[in-house]
């Protein structure tokens, strides 16, 4: 593999599960996108990876990919600066129960091992929203970011709302559909439409940025994503009552303010131009991925 610099082809990730398990909990969630992730980066031919893993940890990465083993309770971090040496770019895919601050001291270890980009653990939340960034939750998530830009390296963000058949699979809480119960809660009387991305599309997203050159020359570059969001979305769907169910209602509003207060205690149950034809990204179809999500009571058997 040649390396140019005007190319991303070193790419180390934070979290790599595999992809092909029962979604039980929203931090095996979390953790489970970089699998994705390392498989289609790897599937390109143009990027080596290099999955970051707690010392003495036996999970098996996906094939192809490298493993660097890490202390993250090591202050001087010299394990984790030492894995990231080299490294183009980083990936963190944390569960959302890590400790609040190894985040920042990944990045930090990154910006002193000479990582040009960064991708945090920024899921799905539009950080450029003023409206969100009012909120202390995800107005932390923006400070990430500047936190980044201010040590000196580029971040990016991915936008993708809602994962599309995780949400399916965890019940009501998210879309506000019980399969098992055959219970459903319309929003806004099902008028009101959401977005949400497959991860696979999240993961094709991800390979086809960075297999695009940096900067300079013609074209669609990867510094067009500078300190900016990448926006991603397969499908904006709304419900119907179409259905031999037992129906409730509700208004996207009470639903928002239930879910600041689930945050607030502690419970995460709770459009800008996509860049899908900029990246050449195809068209996903609904049924299949509502198939694996729902019917399928939240297995995933297929592969990327």
């Amino acid at each position: 593999m040649s390396r140019n610099n005007h190319n991303i082809e070193r790419v180390a990730i934070v979290g790599t599960r595999k992809p092909l398990i029962q979604i039980l909990t929203l931090k095996q969630a979390t953790e489970r996108i970089g699998g994705y992730f390392a498989e289609v980066l790897l599937k390109t031919g143009k990027h080596t990876v290099t999955a970051l893993q707690r010392t003495g940890s036996t999970r098996t990465p996906p094939a192809g990919a490298l493993t660097a083993p890490v202390d993250y309770d090591d202050p001087g971090q010299e394990s984790l600066i030492a894995a990231l040496k080299g490294q183009q770019t980083l990936i963190i895919a944390l569960s959302v129960h890590a400790l609040a601050d190894l985040q920042g001291r990944i990045i930090q270890a990154a910006v002193i091992a000479g990582v040009r980009w960064i991708m945090p653990n920024v899921w799905s939340t539009d950080i450029f929203d003023a409206s969100l960034r009012a909120e202390p939750y995800f107005g932390a998530f923006a400070d990430t970011c500047l936190e980044i830009e201010a040590l000196g390296a580029k971040y990016m963000v991915m936008v993708c709302e809602l994962w599309y058949e995780w949400s399916l699979a965890c019940g009501e809480p998210w879309f506000g559909f019980d399969f098992k119960g055959r219970r459903a809660t319309l929003f806004d009387d099902g008028e009101t439409k959401v977005g949400s991305s497959t991860w696979v599309q999240c993961a094709r997203a991800l390979a086809t940025l960075l297999s695009l050159p940096e900067e300079g020359g013609a074209g669609v570059r990867l510094q067009r994503w500078k300190n900016n969001a990448l926006y991603v979305s397969s499908f904006r769907v709304q419900e119907t009552s179409d259905l031999d169910w037992a129906i409730s209602r509700q208004p996207s509003d009470e639903r928002r303010e239930e879910g600041r207060e689930e945050i607030q205690k502690g419970r995460r149950l709770g459009k800008h131009g996509v860049a899908d034809q900029v990246l050449g990204l195809p068209q996903e179809d609904l049924d299949e991925a509502t198939k694996k999500g729902g019917r399928n009571g939240g297995e995933w058997t297929d592969a990327v």
